[in-house]
């Protein structure tokens, strides 16, 4: 199989002759961008304006890419035909995509769950039980040990189940007949930061894609009273310290500042306000409620309204307040079209959104049918964020699933995104922040190790173990006791038995050991991902295209995986090295051993900057 060492030396000639120079070629890429003077104009395009290449942005945008047979299937319909069939995907059937498989994890005994390990173990040390189990009794060496275990446990299997979530939604990307929803959820993700690393949680992470699912591109108020009141949302936002008599500030303030209408359109006092009248709210197990007892039901002032208002009250007034329209529709464009949207359009998308009433659908029609959207300013603006990049990769690949090797989550995270795990409440900062010279680089090592699949050497990332567990794990199994197994610097195995009595100290419980135990009972539960290469045949992919000589496949390849056309010079450096790599510039004399040199040649392709954007 190719090397790594192989490629990159034919990566640098690739390079060396493309660093030669030449102007971008369109020759084998149609590349069509509306004129200058649509650069702001919300006027939709007409079927004389709709092509291949508009379609192919269309589907980038609103979906995440995919093959030419894709394209062609929106390029052959009117543009309004083409937008509708996104848009308006609630009667497409998605029944083909399975629910999430739980593993198994969750008992009612973690209800309650602690927020710290030392909350877990004073609990059972003062009630003698904890989560669902018992200390030992109170003369035995450790006696606090099972509560410990217990709690580590959880953290353990949530943490290796939201892994699990994050393939789970990759493959429903990818698979999904109605690519704007999820892209809209990926969209929400974001909006709605909430991180799993807080709520130790995978279910609400799950009730929360959900509720991003079911309200994509429907209504953004009945979407904000949803997130407001969703189980992540609350705890991650510290509802259950939010009571009457002490209002917790935290969610009052980001559902202005970051969820509706941004920094300066608000007081402090509109925050201490806010945050009264969200009191009480919480949630039990997965669902919401409202604890009367801790709810400030006084009159408050807000936003210039006065009443005895509630969280839902005080939701409704944000959205009677332009800015907030203007606010949110301005946030969606960003995403979909270009990063430098004017004053005055961002006011006319503010005023579309708002006469909608806020319902999404007109104002995502009114976005993707607009001269603006297909104009050049927007065409190459588009920085594919690290989820987005790598589904969009395997559906330009024409793979049928999310593979196991290399690892979905490992990739994403090593290019910036944590999948259900944001850096903070604010999200990801998307656009240029997701490339630097290091994460462009390592972009094309994704590429590589997606075409090139370590299978031999991959390690599964569900049996990593925190650090020390591996050793206390194989210690305890050999029958060594707690003590020994624990010994820092020692090989218990050459220590004298006055040594081994002084590792047996006299200690409530030892974290080290519920380390390596909650491993392992994790893993004897957990449902392991399939561990498969993508599924990719990229000589019948070129072979069936008609392409018959090494410059029609390079041809082909760059129609197909990139939306800005590359320089004359690099294009015939992919040409030089597969006739290098074939012998040959005759397909069908090389078919029997095409495979590796096509790969070759998509991953370069891959790594180039142009295919970072589109």
């Amino acid at each position: 199989m190719t090397t790594r060492h192989h490629l990159a030396a034919a990566a640098t000639a690739v390079l060396a002759l493309c660093f030669a120079g030449g102007a971008p070629t369109a020759d084998a890429q149609t590349w069509e961008p509306g004129p200058a003077e649509w650069l702001g104009d919300l006027t939709p395009i007409t079927e004389a304006d709709w092509s291949f290449d508009r379609a192919e942005h269309l589907l980038g945008r609103a979906g995440f890419s995919g093959t030419p047979e894709d394209v062609r299937r929106l390029a052959d319909m009117t543009p309004e035909e083409a937008v509708s069939s996104l848009v308006d995907y609630d009667d497409i059937p998605n029944d083909h995509l399975p629910p999430f498989e739980h593993s198994g994890f969750w008992d009612e005994g973690l209800l309650n769950f602690p927020p710290s390990r030392p909350a877990a173990t004073e609990l059972g040390m003062r009630n003698g039980e904890s989560m669902g189990v018992r200390i030992k009794p109170d003369h035995v060496n450790r006696h606090g040990q099972p509560i410990s275990d217990r709690f580590f446990y959880w953290l353990r299997a949530t943490g290796l189940e939201t892994r699990r979530v994050g393939y789970w939604w990759a493959e429903r990307m990818l698979d999904t007949n109605r690519p704007l929803q999820e892209k809209m959820a990926l969209f929400w993700h974001g909006h709605f930061a909430t991180a799993q690393n807080k709520v130790r949680d995978y279910r609400k992470m799950i009730v929360q894609i959900e509720t991003f699912e079911r309200h994509a591109t429907g209504n953004f108020g009945e979407l904000l009273v949803a997130v407001a009141q969703d189980p992540g949302m609350l705890y991650y936002l510290d509802a259950g310290v939010n009571v009457k008599g002490a209002a917790n500030e935290n969610f009052a303030r980001e559902v202005m500042e970051l969820f509706t209408m941004g920094v300066g359109n608000y007081s402090e006092m509109d925050v201490r306000e806010a945050a009264r009248a969200f009191t009480g709210w919480n949630f039990e197990n997965l669902d919401f409620v409202v604890n009367v007892g801790q709810h400030d039901d006084g009159e408050k002032t807000f936003l210039g309204r006065t009443g005895d208002f509630d969280g839902v009250d005080v939701l409704h007034i944000i959205l009677e307040q332009p800015i907030t329209a203007e606010y949110i529709a301005s946030k969606i464009y960003r995403f979909f079209v270009r990063e430098d949207p004017s004053p005055a359009l961002q006011a006319e998308l503010g005023v579309v959104f708002r006469d909608a009433g806020y319902e999404l659908k007109p104002l995502m029609r009114k976005i993707f049918l607009s001269r603006d959207f297909y104009s050049e300013a927007s065409y190459g603006a588009h920085i594919k964020g690290p989820v987005e990049h790598v589904v969009t990769m395997l559906k330009h690949l024409g793979a049928e699933d999310v593979p196991g090797v290399p690892d979905f989550n490992s990739t994403t995270i090593a290019l910036g995104q944590h999948l259900l795990n944001p850096p903070s409440v604010a999200g990801w900062a998307q656009g240029r922040a997701w490339i630097t010279p290091a994460l462009l680089q390592e972009r094309g090592n994704v590429a590589f190790d997606y075409l090139f699949p370590d299978i031999v050497n991959f390690r599964d990332p569900n049996f990593l173990t925190y650090s020390g567990d591996g050793v206390v794990g194989d210690r305890l199994r050999r029958g060594f006791d707690f003590g020994a197994a624990i010994a820092f610097d020692d090989d218990p195995a050459n220590m004298s038995a006055f040594d081994l009595a002084a590792l047996e100290r006299d200690e409530l419980f030892n974290t080290r050991v519920s380390g390596y135990v909650a491993a392992a009972r994790a893993m004897q539960k957990l449902i392991p991902t399939p561990r498969g290469a993508a599924r990719v045949d990229m000589t019948r992919m070129v072979m069936d295209s008609g392409a018959a000589t090494t410059g029609e496949a390079v041809d082909y390849l760059l129609a197909r995986f990139l939306r800005m056309p590359v320089s004359a010079g690099m294009r015939d450096a992919l040409v030089t090295l597969l006739d290098a790599e074939l012998g040959t510039s005759d397909l069908a004399r090389a078919e029997t051993y095409l495979e590796d040199p096509l790969r070759m040649a998509a991953h370069l392709i891959m790594s180039t900057p142009e295919y970072q954007i589109d």
